[in-house]
């Protein structure tokens, strides 16, 4: 049950507030209130105060497209604390808070020395989201370090300690997208790194790229000049990073597949077989094309951009046309990885 209310400071609260800062497309709508959060406490208490509210908890707002104004309470966290808890002589756990930037704790674990999340590197977004999406790259997952999730119930306040299985991960996906979707809000979230290198280099050409000086802050400067060369800077041009997962296929359809496209590009994974969505989106001819201010970008046709003052429309106009051409020339869907508000 909730603590007794000690007041939030109304002046915390922002009313009809533009939320253009706390999304990476730039989309310009806004919220009925918004408040940041800097202990679990105030978080409670926001809850009980506002729980007659719709409630909405973002991070860096990296994987969302708002489709029209919020008419609730946005929560954001400023909690971003990390410290070291267990450790033996292969292993150490840290705990890391909700609002604290992804990529600031991986160059400060690189630093350190502390392998496992260096594939991760230059993800945008926050902790928390690392566990609700299950981000990932380069062939690693943040549920290959994940060990437990700590959140908040919205309805009650009452904490829960989620253990990696429970979390239901899947490829870009967790319980927390599904069946407890809107229903906890995740506080703090504890990983697994490994004290000795530990590289993971198979993927992407990520090899060639790091070169024979394999460290860690060598393979986290290699993936960032990737990532740089691929995707667009969001202080120049709004995107949600990667708007498609990329699709499973069985071996079957991979063998079908195969057979018209000898160079189809392919990982094996989870007893079937994983498609790039680029190449299918580039097959399709959608690189580089509009539709209204949003764009399938020129440099990577995985992420859509905001190129020209998009609405959400423009956005779920693009996505919807692109997801068509691929299914009608491919016999595949490609989903959303992004979340739609």
């Amino acid at each position: 049950m909730f603590r007794p209310l000690i007041h939030y400071a109304m002046s915390h609260i922002k009313h009809h507030i533009s939320l253009l800062p706390y999304n990476t497309f730039r989309i310009d709508v806004c919220a009925k209130l918004f408040a940041e959060y800097t202990s679990i406490d105030e978080l409670r208490q926001l809850l009980n105060e506002y729980k007659h509210e719709k409630i909405l908890h973002i991070g860096a707002g990296s994987n969302l497209v708002f489709t029209r104004d919020f008419d609730g309470l946005v929560l954001h966290s400023a909690m971003r604390r990390a410290k070291a808890l267990d450790e033996d002589n292969e292993h150490l756990l840290i705990e890391a808070e909700n609002g604290l930037v992804l990529d600031e704790l991986i160059a400060q674990l690189c630093d350190m020395g502390l392998s496992g999340m260096e594939n991760l590197s230059y993800i945008p977004g926050e902790v928390g989201a690392s566990a609700v999406q299950n981000v990932g790259a380069y062939g690693v997952e943040a549920k290959d370090l994940i060990v437990q999730v700590k959140a908040i119930e919205i309805l009650t306040g009452n904490e829960r300690i989620f253990s990696n299985q429970e979390c239901n991960y899947a490829y870009r996906d967790s319980i927390f997208k599904n069946e407890l979707k809107g229903k906890y809000i995740i506080t703090s979230v504890i990983y697994r790194l490994d004290k000795h290198l530990n590289p993971k280099l198979e993927y992407g050409g990520l090899a060639r790229e790091v070169g024979g000086n394999v460290n860690l802050n060598a393979i986290r400067k290699a993936i960032i000049r990737i990532r740089k060369q691929k995707l667009p800077e969001v202080s120049a041009l709004g995107s949600a990073g990667s708007f498609f997962k990329n699709p499973i296929v069985t071996c079957e359809q991979y063998n079908a597949l195969l057979a018209r496209y000898a160079t189809i590009p392919h990982y094996e994974q989870d007893g079937g077989v994983k498609i790039p969505a680029a190449w299918l989106i580039e097959q399709c001819g959608w690189k580089g094309k509009m539709c209204g201010g949003a764009q399938c970008y020129e440099k990577q046709p995985l992420v859509l951009v905001n190129a020209n003052q998009a609405t959400p429309e423009d956005i779920i106009n693009l996505a919807e046309a692109i997801a068509k051409d691929v299914l009608l020339n491919f016999g595949i869907t490609i989903l959303p990885e992004v979340n739609y508000i």
